[in-house]
């Protein structure tokens, strides 16, 4: 192990090459020779590839040099492929078709709208799409003939969020938000005279439901429900008799359920503090299936191969970047397809995390993964980050994460916290920060800091904060309602005024905006509250140098956001950087932009912390 490993630029961690395997509705393994399609950046832009099984080679299959394409699926019987693709960063991604010539065609053509791919037909002649082209509030489903892509509307939404269809294409499953903390479950018979949504769970509490599909004989939906247990739990429901078993529980929650095409393998996901692990089992036999050993980390999108005798997924480490694995059922022995770290940063350069919890103001326990730099002792004391994830309601997790890793490796320690509200921890924590962000939320975010600052190892002079969207606005808000407590802030696209953030979400959210006025406040009637909490409105507050990041296309946090909040804070003197991204939305997706956003966070460090 080095003690000092060598300080890399941010192109070093960038250009690790991130893999990833196609939408859970698709299909990952090809018909014909059996290879896998995956989306990589190795090109700096995310494309379509055909991976080998011997993973010697990586044929692209798309080769755009501006927007990124991500792979959904194979076609069932060919070598043609379905991928998805945005412009600049909009999020109004488009459904395209790669033809077995090579030459490519927009099945959703059209400007405005979103689409998204929803799964295939049990007889593969055809798939689904989702679409809010007619009504841009509203998904609407369509049907697509495989052989000619001529299409027909199956059913017109007006309001719930879409979810599965059962693979004889009769039965549509819906969810409800009916806030942050309930939804319910429809269903939809297109069979039936009248086609209308019928509720099929009946909760009288807070109770969240989720669907995960339908099992592959289409007798019945597979959903999660978090109605028995603090965690979410996969249900069954029969749809011809309406009875429901639980399938699986865990004492975490299941995040994912996939089936092979038979229907008797099963690999199910479990969030556990903060890292997925999957469990296999046969359902015929009942035996659960020997995992292969793989390095610490996370393991996603799990797909097996229509003859059942092999498996593929994503593995991702602290130290190892996101890898493709295939698994051999019989033998159970896996074997990695792809190799992300190929550049000059070795693992032994990089940090293993570790999860630790401390108590915040009213000593409930609060989650995080720390970073720490190679060599930091009570002799040699480092700078330090509490570093702050999206949402409201996402979560930090283990996994390589150039950008942390970029930091480390430049002497800052990095405290990913999650924070009472995020996901992953079970509805009560969940659930505590319900009309309290900007202020409980923010209260841990500070605690955070103090456990930092009792580290003997780290310099409690010099802590700092950063964060992105949900995070990005705990930066600023940090800095505005306890100017004193971080040396500065590097805010990316966080939202800064609440009122205009919530009076401006993009028409597609309209089946989640009773849940995000349940859990931020609805801008009307609680306009007071919501300026309260918004740090443009407290800029003046601001002492601390800050930096902020931003797409100028981003359609959630508008570009407007962060020029006013600049603005504000240069007016009082302060040191203020501020870089813009042209071609980039809510996230940055292009390698060269990531590398420019990461060289910026450490030039200002190193200037400031």
């Amino acid at each position: 192990m080095r003690d000092k490993p060598p300080h890399h630029s941010a192109e070093a961690f960038f250009t690790t090459v991130d893999y990833m395997m196609p939408s859970p509705k698709g299909i990952a393994f090809g018909a014909t020779i059996g290879d896998l399609l995956v989306s990589s950046n190795r090109s700096g832009v995310f494309n379509a590839y055909q991976l080998s099984l011997d993973g010697k080679t990586q044929t692209p299959l798309t080769t755009s040099q501006t927007d990124a394409c991500y792979a959904v699926s194979w076609f069932p019987d060919d070598d043609r492929i379905l991928f998805t693709s945005d412009s600049g960063g909009d999020e109004l991604h488009h459904v395209f078709v790669r033809d077995l010539d090579g030459k490519t065609r927009d099945l959703t053509p059209g400007k405005g709208h979103k689409s998204a791919f929803f799964g295939w037909n049990a007889k593969t002649d055809g798939f689904y799409v989702i679409s809010n082209e007619r009504d841009a509030r509203y998904f609407d489903l369509y049907h697509y003939r495989a052989h000619d892509y001529g299409r027909h509307c199956l059913y017109e939404n007006h309001g719930m969020a879409l979810e599965a269809v059962s693979p004889d294409g009769r039965y549509v499953a819906f969810v409800d938000l009916l806030s942050s903390r309930k939804s319910s479950l429809y269903l939809i018979d297109l069979q039936a005279p009248e086609i209308a949504p019928y509720p099929i769970s009946f909760s009288d509490g807070n109770v969240m439901h989720s669907v995960f599909d339908f099992t592959r004989d289409g007798k019945h939906l597979i959903y999660g429900s978090d109605e028995h247990s603090e965690f979410v739990q996969a249900w069954t429901y029969e749809l011809a008799t309406g009875e429901r078993a639980c399938f699986i529980t865990a004492d975490w929650d299941i995040v994912s359920v996939s089936l092979s095409d038979s229907g008797n393998l099963r690999a199910h996901g479990i969030n556990a503090d903060g890292a997925t692990e999957v469990e296999l089992k046969d359902l015929e036999s009942g035996w659960t299936i020997h995992k292969p050993e793989l390095p610490p980390g996370t393991t996603e999108r799990f797909f097996f191969s229509a003859d059942e005798t092999r498996a593929a997924f994503v593995h991702s480490g602290d130290t190892a970047g996101h890898n493709i694995y295939t698994m051999n059922l019989a033998d159970h022995t896996s074997i990695q397809l792809t190799h992300a770290m190929t550049g000059p940063v070795k693992p032994e350069d990089l940090v293993e995390s570790t999860v630790i919890r401390h108590a915040t103001y009213d000593q409930v326990p609060i989650p995080g993964i720390l970073y720490r730099p190679k060599g930091a002792s009570a002799n040699k004391r480092v700078p330090a980050l509490v570093y702050v994830h999206g949402g409201p309601g996402g979560q930090c997790r283990k996994g390589y994460n150039p950008l942390i890793q970029h930091l480390v490796n430049h002497g800052y320690a990095v405290l990913a916290m999650n924070n009472r509200g995020s996901g992953g921890y079970g509805k009560s924590f969940h659930e505590m920060d319900i009309k309290a962000h900007g202020e409980a939320d923010l209260k841990d975010v500070i605690y955070s800091r103090h456990y930092l600052a009792e580290q003997d190892w780290i310099n409690s002079d010099r802590i700092g904060i950063i964060g992105g969207s949900y995070g990005g606005y705990l930066t600023a808000a940090a800095l505005a309602f306890h100017p004193d407590v971080f040396r500065l802030g590097i805010n990316i696209f966080g939202v800064t005024n609440w009122v205009r953030t919530l009076s401006s979400i993009p028409a597609w959210w309209a089946s989640m905006r009773a849940s995000l006025f349940d859990k931020m406040g609805d801008p009307e009637s609680d306009e007071e509250r919501l300026r309260r909490i918004s740090p443009l409105f407290h800029a003046a507050n601001i002492k601390k140098p800050l930096l902020v990041v931003q797409g100028a296309n981003d359609p959630r946090v508008l570009q407007i956001e962060s020029d006013e909040l600049v603005e504000a804070v240069r007016a009082n003197g302060v040191p203020v950087n501020y870089v813009v991204f042209p071609d980039e939305g809510h996230g940055f997706t292009k390698t060269k932009n990531r590398i420019a956003a990461s060289d910026a966070y450490v030039k200002f460090l190193a200037e400031y912390l």
